[in-house]
């Protein structure tokens, strides 16, 4: 792979990654109305007769939201920094995409970030009372994740070596 190809291919991980983050993010602010929404297309497809907990558990968790958006709205400010939280850190993504040798630590950060959605998702998810099967689902996020930033990361090591080649060979000739 040349030195164009394999940068083109960070910065497609980069960006597909990027997108899943400003996507998370923009979905974390209007909760209530998307889980009273999902909940009625639940109910009006055959999944409600083939996963009758998990619709359970939507309908739950959207009356939940009713409940506490109508008596305690400032419980949601939460969300609102946690969908913020995912665009901020789609914004640093940024470096890598101008620099990604430069900057190969902020791709090692997102690794790490989605792996550590893993233990995260299985402990909080239990001591919260979260369904394994959501857990599960919240764990797909961090392994969906992962993948762009692995390849993004395979890649700027590859792009490190195209860029280191040059100056050894004219070291040696030297």
């Amino acid at each position: 792979m040349d030195e164009r190809r394999t940068l083109r291919g960070i910065r497609f991980s980069l960006v597909a990654l990027m997108l899943g983050l400003v996507i998370s993010g923009i979905t974390a602010f209007p909760l209530r109305l998307e889980l009273g929404f999902a909940s009625s297309v639940l109910h009006d497809s055959p999944l409600v007769a083939w996963f009758p907990d998990a619709v359970a558990w939507v309908d739950r968790v959207a009356d939940a939201l009713v409940d506490v958006d109508s008596r305690y709205p400032f419980i949601s400010y939460g969300t609102d920094w946690l969908a913020f939280a995912h665009l901020v850190i789609a914004v640093v993504f940024i470096g890598p995409l101008v620099d990604p040798v430069r900057n190969i630590w902020v791709i090692q950060f997102g690794v790490i970030a989605c792996v550590g959605i893993v233990p995260l998702a299985l402990i909080a998810g239990s001591i919260r009372g979260i369904p394994l099967g959501w857990q599960l689902i919240d764990i797909s996020f961090g392994v969906l994740g992962a993948i762009p930033a692995v390849i993004a990361w395979r890649l700027t090591r590859r792009l490190e070596r195209l860029r280191a080649e040059p100056a050894v060979a004219a070291t040696i000739a030297a």
